[in-house]
């Protein structure tokens, strides 16, 4: 990461800069997110299509960073002014900051430099000297691990504590590496993809996606998003990670089948089930978007449908599962029991904090009770739609117990849970597994 700071420091400054590149925009998105506290994937969508390329990945490289770090940033930065700056320089300070941390005392001078000069430009004359002083001080500053993990590793105290208790002290710190480090990128090569999409024979895979231990899964190679997208975009794969794999390893599709994906955008999922099982039906369901507030992740869902192989009939409703019944299906037209359902619940996130960089910062303790009420009462809606003999995927991409087995415990427990027997489970840790978190389940309905 060091090397990526410099050269993206010495192209900087050898290089004719447009008025607006990625540093820039980083700090534009930084402001943003300082201000409302938005998702960083809202606003990543609201870059300018113009800015493109590598400009565009450093602008998301350094804001990652900063969101990444925000809490160590915060910390190194505190009584360093005597008054809060304008949340413009306050951007700047932790956009360099950032780079300060990762680049390391042999990059400060040219760090503090370059922050110095574009302040000038995206601020003022007088608020650069600011930038100036107060960014040698904060070199100094970050330059010296805090004593405490949680504030070493930018992770919520209380999160910190959580974990220690349920892992213990080196694990957790295990888990807050990891969550620290860039996320590499992941797409699920389709064997139904259409010939057109790549040049060449669909056997021949491009070079930039290097083999990984899960079959069928590939790294991007760095550098390389435009052509991953035209790739999306013509179905020859899917940006996914291999944890992906575990739930649909244990819903195991069969051709022919009537499944129901119960949680089922972005569609990421319903499209992997389609793709396995090759022919049958996939009914896709989610909540519907709040009126007047477009959902992208609907947006995504029906783009992901189209893609399904020819031999799989898909079809997408948008309803709350724990407030349908029976006659909604047959008044749709859809079956009301299913072969096989996935229910992919909404969950803490917390196997995937290093793709989802804010979700730390947004996640509050009460969170995870609250999850697990919301949790098995989905699997209760989910059970009913079950046919004798066929199977539930429970799933979660979260690493705690309280949404995983205490939530499998508590729907044995019920009357619900009567009429199904636990057959297998899974349940992945980022630190031993290699890739994201996640739990899962395969419960099967008594004949």
């Amino acid at each position: 990461m060091a090397e990526d700071v410099k050269q993206g420091l010495e192209k900087a400054s050898s290089a004719p800069k447009p008025t607006f590149g990625g540093w820039e925009a980083a700090v534009g998105l930084t402001e943003r997110w300082l201000v409302r506290s938005e998702r960083v994937d809202t606003l990543l969508e609201g870059l300018p299509s113009a800015l493109v390329g590598q400009e565009r990945a450093r602008a998301q490289q350094l804001f990652y960073g900063v969101v990444r770090w925000s809490s160590r940033l915060e910390s190194a930065l505190a009584g360093l002014m005597a008054r809060p700056p304008r949340t413009k320089v306050k951007a700047v300070l932790v956009v360099a900051g950032f780079e300060l941390l990762e680049g390391g005392p042999a990059l400060t001078a040219k760090v503090i430099h370059h922050a110095v000069e574009k302040a000038k430009t995206v601020c003022s004359a007088k608020e650069a000297g600011l930038v100036n002083a107060v960014a040698r001080k904060l070199a100094l500053r970050l330059a010296e691990p805090p004593a405490d993990v949680a504030t070493a590793f930018a992770h919520p105290e209380w999160l910190v504590a959580r974990w220690t208790q349920q892992f213990g002290a080196a694990t957790t710190r295990q888990l807050l590496e990891w969550n620290q480090q860039p996320a590499p990128v992941y797409a699920r090569w389709r064997k139904e993809s259409p010939a057109s999409a790549v040049a060449g024979p669909m056997a021949d895979k491009p070079d930039f996606l290097a083999p990984t231990k899960w079959a069928g899964f590939y790294e991007v190679k760095p550098g390389k998003w435009d052509e991953i997208r035209r790739l999306a975009g013509a179905g020859a794969l899917y940006v996914q990670d291999p944890s992906t794999r575990l739930c649909i390893g244990l819903l195991a599709p069969q051709p022919g089948e009537v499944i129901l994906d119960a949680c089922a955008a972005p569609g990421g999922k319903s499209l992997f089930i389609a793709d396995t099982m090759k022919s049958g039906k996939v009914i896709a369901l989610d909540e519907p978007a709040e009126p007047g507030k477009p959902d992208i992740r609907l947006v995504r869902l029906k783009e992901n449908l189209a893609r399904a192989p020819a031999g799989v009939e898909v079809a997408q409703v948008e309803a709350d599962l724990r407030k349908v019944n029976t006659v909604f299906y047959r008044n749709l037209n859809l079956p009301e029991s299913y072969d096989a359902v996935l229910l992919d619940a909404p969950c803490s996130n917390t196997g995937v904090m290093r793709h989802r960089i804010d979700v730390k910062w947004r996640l509050q303790d009460g969170d995870f009770a609250r999850h697990a009420e919301a949790q098995l009462e989905l699997l209760h809606a989910a059970a009913r739609l079950v046919r004798p003999g066929g199977r539930l995927v429970y799933s979660t991409c979260s690493i705690d117990g309280q949404e995983n087995d205490q939530v499998i415990k508590a729907f044995f427990d019920s009357r619900a849970g009567g009429p199904f027997k636990l057959e297998q489970s899974v349940q992945a840790y980022p630190w031993q597994d290699g890739h994201d978190g996640a739990g899962a389940f395969l419960l099967r309905r008594k004949e």
